[in-house]
């Protein structure tokens, strides 16, 4: 509450200097004003972080004063001071934007609650506006990098189907940032001051994957000790991602259906019908349309996800952007980091335009981020490329028998928890992916992670 700018209005001028007194004392810059029409002036001049005005005085009235205060200044609170017998005038203020009001006589106590109270309220609000615009230009366009033919026809795409309610099919490999597309999408669109909630279906084993979604009642089942919103209730009014659609089993499939059909949902254990209004986004880095001749994916929801596909393309179909998104990348992590940027020469630039990336732009920016952190050098001239890092050959004298201290069973154990980390690794985290690379079901593997007692920290995936 210290510092703070607080101009005082008030005829009075014994009312001016002891409300000056206090506020003073608290360590506030205070500017008097014997009148709106000086008061007015005095905003003219300087910023205000408060007016404390008092309701009736001569020429104009303190209501006309909050008027134009709030059509000029809106984010400036003002606090109305009135009489025992002019309550009704404060009511008025209130419901014309004033931030509070304080009765007369005003006690020390009074006052210092109420200015603090609206400058805590004027904090939040400016905290909200800054944190809207640092989401914008993180999610807006700016943060899309690209001017090939492909990524402005996909920026095209986005701007005509962000303003509608149509479900959107995002389709791309791993880290072509499907996410960051399903971000714009929502931020430039009339749900933009609504929640956006996303949820990866292949994190979630499949029997809290309803739960996640729909939520549940309590008592639902063991371990439901409250009552829980779902996914589609949180996102109400906003856009949900679904993440890894592909991924999801037959059962839930028939029940996604059914409350992208109807905008309708029962949590789990639970018999009311809530109605949600929700814009879906679905992403996959699947082909869904074999899938669905595979009959893996049902083709009634496939085409209810359908309605608008927007397909990213990797990072080695656009490679005259990899320059752009290095630079981009140098900067932001120079700046994360407090760190001079490095400077790469051509012949580095020219080997990472060369690299396939098969992480996509998410493997360039982890690369580039580590680059930022461990360069000791301004002038960068070579850099080492995920395939130029070899492993180690098995030397022919390593034994493949266990050492002498370690039992078979642990040895074994240690080897399943190396292959079990190693294939989570290379899935990115996501345990379906994994269990399909390791030829088991995704149930058996997440019973093994448990087993083994795997850890998040363990998988430093890319």
């Amino acid at each position: 509450m210290s510092m703070a700018r607080i101009l005082v209005v008030d005829d009075d001028r014994a009312v001016r200097k002891a409300l000056q007194v206090n506020l003073s004392k608290q360590g506030m810059h205070v500017t008097l004003a014997n009148d709106p029409s000086e008061a007015l002036d005095a905003l003219h001049d300087a910023p205000f972080d408060l007016v404390l005005t008092d309701m009736r005085m001569p020429g104009a009235t303190g209501l006309e004063l909050l008027q134009k205060v709030r059509d000029a200044w809106p984010e400036t609170p003002v606090v109305v001071m009135t009489g025992y017998g002019s309550v009704e005038d404060a009511v008025k203020a209130m419901k014309a934007g004033a931030a509070d009001y304080l009765i007369k006589p005003i006690t020390k106590d009074a006052l210092l609650v109420v200015i603090e109270r609206a400058l805590e309220r004027r904090s939040m609000r400016a905290e909200l506006v800054l944190l809207r615009r640092e989401v914008h230009q993180r999610y807006g366009f700016d943060n899309l990098i690209g001017t090939t033919t492909a990524m402005l026809r996909l920026y095209e795409e986005v701007s005509a189907v962000a303003d509608t309610n149509a479900t959107v099919l995002l389709v791309g490999e791993t880290g072509t940032g499907k996410e960051l597309i399903s971000h714009a999408i929502h931020y430039r669109s009339a749900r933009s001051s609504g929640p956006f909630v996303r949820v990866n279906c292949a994190a979630i084993p499949e029997t809290l994957l309803e739960s996640e979604l729909f939520g549940h009642e309590k008592g639902a089942f063991t371990g439901a000790i409250r009552q829980h919103a779902g996914k589609f209730e949180q996102a109400d009014g906003g856009t949900l991602l679904l993440d890894e659609i592909g991924e999801i089993d037959p059962l839930m499939q028939v029940k996604l259906l059914r409350v992208l059909e109807s905008g309708e949902l029962q949590r789990v254990g639970g018999s009311s019908t809530i109605q949600v209004d929700v814009r879906v986004v679905a992403a996959t880095n699947k082909n869904l349309m074999e899938e669905v001749r595979e009959n893996r994916f049902r083709r009634d929801l496939f085409y209810r996800l359908n309605v608008v596909a927007l397909t990213l393309p990797p990072l080695r179909e656009r490679r005259q952007d990899v320059p752009l998104l290095v630079d981009h990348f140098l900067a932001k992590y120079a700046s994360h980091n407090d760190k001079p940027m490095p400077r790469l020469s051509r012949a580095t630039m020219e080997k990472l335009e060369a690299y396939d990336w098969p992480g996509n732009v998410r493997q360039l920016e982890h690369l580039v981020e580590r680059l930022v952190i461990l360069s000791k050098d301004p002038d960068i001239d070579d850099i080492e490329l995920p395939d130029e890092q070899e492993a180690a050959p098995l030397q022919r004298s390593e034994s493949v028998l266990p050492p002498a201290d370690m039992t078979l069973q642990s040895w074994l154990l240690a080897f399943e928890r190396r292959v079990i980390v190693a294939a989570l690794k290379e899935a990115g985290g996501v345990q379906a992916r994994a269990a399909r690379r390791l030829g088991v079901s995704r149930s058996n593997l997440n019973y093994r992670i448990g087993r083994l007692d795997i850890q998040v920290k363990d998988i430093e995936y890319e």
